[in-house]
């Protein structure tokens, strides 16, 4: 007896829905693996990813974590890993970690991937292994058109004088800096920093603790390495004291001073930001955000560079995973993008 075999699957056994993210599923009756339509969504991302900034593969059957990995790695450059991290996360598998740590009930705003310093991934992929029963987006931006977006004068202050960002690690309120750098060795660190062009300093807790404090100047805009398009590109708003509720700024500056908060940002030479300036920042990204619902089984593709993302509030249990790819480093600090030197 003769067995049929299932015939390859084309371009034409998939719908693809143009805009951001664009969305690629099977057409209906296609039954397809995520790995059955590998070389397909290759095809598609090589052609559409760097125009749209942004693609959600959705009906595929994706059976672990492990082929969730895979897919990532088949776009030819090797996973990478959460270097330098701002926020908690796990790693899950290899090169696939847990999405950021954060309290269910709170919101992530938007944001791209390290924009907080000088070398980041240009490829990021989100997996939903578990929709949340409530909530739980993943919300994405159009960072071109946030640039866009902003009074000129503000783009072209930041652009010039660039951000500062300053990080007083452990101290009970932030990442240690061991989990942040994954060492536990000063030395390590210490050439870590030497590398990436950061300025660190020790100091002793009145406990006995070793402190650790960095600053970092970075772009507040960029210029996409291949597109050539300029993109807002930092996270001056999630850095900056006023992301907290006043009365937790109160509290971590009565508790440690305002020189020691974890984290806060000021323009490149070290002024600080006007808070109108925040509040448009604010505003713009509230207004370009992009939501679309989980389905168990999705996975997203952005341009981190091109693409910000978020995340909202959810209820019950979700697990989204992250992987990303190709490191980017930026040139000469005093760029900002636009090749103009730095001022205050």
């Amino acid at each position: 007896m003769t067995m049929l075999s299932t015939p390859p699957l084309a371009l034409a056994d998939l719908r693809v829905e143009p805009g951001l993210p664009t969305v690629v599923s099977p057409r209906a009756g296609a039954d397809a693996s995520l790995d059955d339509a590998t070389p397909l969504l290759q095809q598609i991302a090589e052609e559409r990813l760097e125009r749209t900034g942004g693609l959600l593969f959705t009906g595929f059957r994706i059976q672990s974590i492990d082929a969730f990995q895979s897919f990532a790695a088949s776009f030819g450059h090797p996973l990478i890993g959460y270097e330098f991290a701002s926020t908690p996360r796990s790693q899950v598998h290899g090169a696939v970690y847990t999405s950021t740590e954060y309290p269910p009930h709170r919101s992530i705003p938007l944001h791209n991937e390290q924009s907080y310093t000088r070398e980041w991934p240009l490829r990021i992929w989100f997996h939903c292994a578990l929709a949340a029963r409530s909530g739980g987006a993943t919300p994405i931006a159009d960072s071109r058109a946030i640039y866009r977006a902003f009074d000129p004068a503000l783009v072209e202050r930041f652009a010039s004088r660039e951000l500062l960002y300053v990080r007083n690690f452990g101290q009970g309120l932030d990442l240690p800096w061991e989990q942040a750098f994954g060492s536990d060795d000063p030395a390590v660190v210490e050439r870590i920093c030497r590398a990436r062009g950061i300025q660190c300093e020790w100091r002793d807790s009145e406990d006995g603790e070793l402190l650790l404090r960095t600053r970092e100047r970075c772009q507040a805009v960029a210029r996409h390495p291949r597109t050539g398009e300029n993109v807002w590109f930092n996270q001056a708003h999630l850095f900056h004291l006023s992301s907290l509720d006043e009365d937790m700024q109160q509290a971590l500056i009565d508790s440690v001073g305002p020189e020691n908060v974890p984290r806060n940002v000021y323009y490149g030479c070290g002024a600080p930001l006007e808070a109108d300036a925040l509040a448009q920042i604010r505003g713009v990204l509230d207004e370009q955000r992009i939501a679309f619902p989980w389905q168990t089984g999705d996975v997203l593709m952005l341009d981190n560079m091109l693409t910000a993302h978020a995340r909202d509030p959810f209820e019950g249990p979700r697990k989204v995973v992250v992987a990303m790819a190709q490191t980017y480093r930026t040139g000469d600090v005093g760029d900002g993008g636009t090749g103009e030197p730095a001022w205050c």
